[in-house]
């Protein structure tokens, strides 16, 4: 495994335009630029948590943006994607987990303006559309997100389905946990992948201490039950993308403990579609440290691909959001 650092940097200045800041998405657009979008605000869950915003011009990051906002509710997670006519920006709204409800917002002119916000699923609560990680668009021309619902005694993955290029959502099956086997609450965030011959891999957080794979093979509706894999977990976002050559490309914190530390943050790189074989982990950053202190989070990864090249975002310290664009060379 060959590859080059071309660039890693901060998206904005830490701590300039706010106090706290997480969960980043990444997307690719048309002419070729970034758009990178993130929530922040004083503290994750207070309500003034609103997402922001940075678009690349001539590969440079703009001054973040203010884009979507909700009235004394805190907003949370925005899940950017492209759907080929519009730039679509998923996310959460709600005082807590179990009553998320789901907003999308649209550009049509690549993240400079924005549409007014919309529910995506009228009087939904819980989780519908992505929860953390982007969208899935299968070479049926179906959109798959990948979906996940939390409650106090149980989580559950799924992925939300979209026939009509993500202007309606249909929910597919949950994906089948062993709680007997699965210890903890169970999986959520999924990231999703798919194999040459159609199957739809899913890798997830968990509580086990461990990443859980599922895999689909009517396109999402139903799922294979969760497996405990070798890739360790802290109970933390991941996230994964497929190089056009097959390979796939996981970002997360190597750290096989539930609710473990957030430092280091690594990616892996398997040869196999299949997720059977990774290489070791690559250290991105690491500050040492014996629990979770924010001086030590480089967590909730986002990572798209572009040829050979691959874009790489996370939660810096909970002040700024890195970047990262790395190219492989084989």
């Amino acid at each position: 495994m060959h590859y080059q650092i071309l660039m890693h940097q901060h998206i904005f200045q830490p701590s300039r335009y706010f106090k706290n800041c997480h969960a980043s998405t990444i997307c690719a657009l048309p002419d070729g630029e970034l758009v990178c979008a993130w929530f922040a605000g004083t503290k994750e869950g207070e309500p003034d948590c609103a997402v922001w915003s940075s678009r690349t011009e001539k590969g440079i990051w703009s001054e973040p943006q203010k884009v979507a906002d909700a009235e004394n509710l805190p907003c949370w997670n925005p899940v950017l994607f492209h759907n080929g006519e519009k730039l679509m920006l998923f996310y959460k709204v709600g005082a807590t987990i179990a009553q998320w409800q789901t907003w999308l917002t649209e550009s049509e002119d690549n993240g400079k303006t924005w549409s007014i916000s919309r529910e995506l699923v009228e009087n939904d609560r819980g989780g519908r559309g992505p929860v953390k990680n982007k969208c899935l668009l299968l070479r049926s021309g179906r959109i798959l997100a990948p979906a996940s619902l939390e409650t106090e005694t149980q989580w559950n993955c799924f992925t939300d389905i979209s026939d009509d290029n993500g202007t309606t959502w249909t929910a597919g099956e949950l994906v089948p946990v062993d709680r007997e086997e699965i210890r903890g609450l169970g999986p959520i965030q999924p990231t999703l992948w798919q194999k040459s011959d159609g199957t739809v891999g899913m890798l997830m957080r968990s509580t086990e201490g461990a990443i859980l794979y599922s895999e689909s093979h009517d396109q999402g509706r139903t799922w294979s039950p969760a497996r405990k894999t070798d890739l360790p977990n802290n109970n933390c976002g991941i996230d994964l993308a497929q190089m056009q050559d097959g390979r796939l490309i996981l970002v997360c914190n190597p750290v096989p403990q539930n609710w473990g530390k957030r430092s280091p943050i690594a990616f892996y790189v398997s040869e196999d579609e299949n997720a059977q074989k990774w290489s070791e982990p690559v250290i991105l950053e690491h500050v040492p440290c014996e629990k979770n202190e924010y001086r030590a989070e480089f967590s909730y990864p986002a990572v798209i691909t572009d040829g050979n090249d691959v874009f790489i975002t996370y939660t810096w310290k909970r002040e700024s959001i890195a970047f990262w664009k790395i190219r492989f060379l084989e």
